[in-house]
């Protein structure tokens, strides 16, 4: 089968095109998917880079990415909830027991798997899983928003961003998010309500007493935030685990770090917030499962404004 996987750890360069990779089976309570599309997120840099080598070795080939949609092929032993010809969208990374998604054939996890949403395509589907599961379990969970807070997302232009930035103003809240300049436009029509250009203003001067900030960058980034957030307040990080409470607690604010869920339960719920309208997939752009390591650079060096797509079929 056909599959963009690397041999060894590194950049993008160490990406290959497989015309003829091996095809994965069904385990125990997995399910084989015919793939059309997959999507690209800052974790699958991380694994490639071999930055989780130690926690999570790797036995190469690995197929690249985890976010996917197609088609059941076969159901494995013990799955029962699932049958050939149903359209899906999961999550299958190697590091979660998956086979990887950017490759014609996919071993998943059958709990990470979805019914795909109707009202999207395949394409804006695979663009889901971890970046909507994230944003959606940061804004419920993690920092339970309600209608009338005021919210700031950094980088609302990124993959899990444009999720959050649209969910947040769904759930009726003031959003504030941090872009480049030239990414203004996109986050506006996505719901922004308040728009920072981080190249030209330093966020916390402008963002005053906020109730919640959701932070995708880290660093510095993350260190700055609490001076946006009013006494009582939360700051949810992807990035900084574990979390800051020195910080948090001088400045009487809770700091959480954001760990997502993916299931079949997480999934359903989150095709249920596209079929509803609360969320829409923000595509940056597609490339041909040929042109993969192409991708990762985009990814990695061009500043996308939404997902990037791995089209398949």
């Amino acid at each position: 089968m056909r599959a963009a996987q690397f041999n060894r750890y590194g950049g993008p360069e160490v990406i290959e095109f497989n015309p003829e990779a091996a095809g994965p089976s069904a385990k125990e309570g997995q399910v084989l998917v015919e793939a059309h599309a997959a999507s690209l997120n800052a974790i699958d840099t991380v694994v490639r880079a071999g930055y989780m080598q130690a926690m999570v070795p790797l036995t190469f080939p690995v197929t690249v990415a985890g976010d996917f949609a197609g088609d059941v092929k076969e159901v494995g032993p013990g799955v029962s909830d699932l049958k050939p010809g149903d359209h899906v969208f999961g999550f299958a990374p190697v590091i979660a027991g998956g086979s990887g998604a950017a490759a014609e054939i996919i071993a998943s996890n059958a709990m990470m798997i979805g019914r795909k949403p109707r009202a999207i395509s395949y394409g804006e589907s695979a663009a889901l899983p971890l970046a909507g599961v994230s944003a959606m379990q940061a804004l419920e969970d993690y920092m339970k928003v309600e209608a009338g807070q005021k919210v700031l997302v950094h980088g609302g232009a990124g993959g899990v961003g444009s999720f959050a930035v649209q969910y947040a103003k769904h759930l009726g809240c003031h959003v504030a998010t941090t872009v480049r300049g030239s990414q203004e436009g996109f986050v506006r029509k996505i719901g922004a309500d308040e728009v920072i250009d981080f190249e030209l203003k330093e966020f916390e001067t402008v963002v005053r007493d906020y109730d919640a900030v959701l932070d995708t960058v880290g660093g510095e980034v993350y260190k700055r935030s609490f001076a946006s957030l009013k006494a009582g307040g939360v700051l949810a990080s992807l990035v900084q685990n574990p979390p800051d409470q020195e910080l948090a607690a001088k400045f009487g604010v809770r700091s959480v770090a954001v760990t997502a869920q993916v299931s079949a339960g997480s999934l359903s719920r989150l095709a249920s917030l596209v079929e509803k309208g609360a969320l829409r997939p923000q595509l940056d752009s597609e490339y041909p499962l040929e042109q993969t390591r192409g991708a990762f650079e985009h990814l990695e060096n061009g500043h996308p404004m939404g997902k990037v797509v791995v089209r398949i079929k």
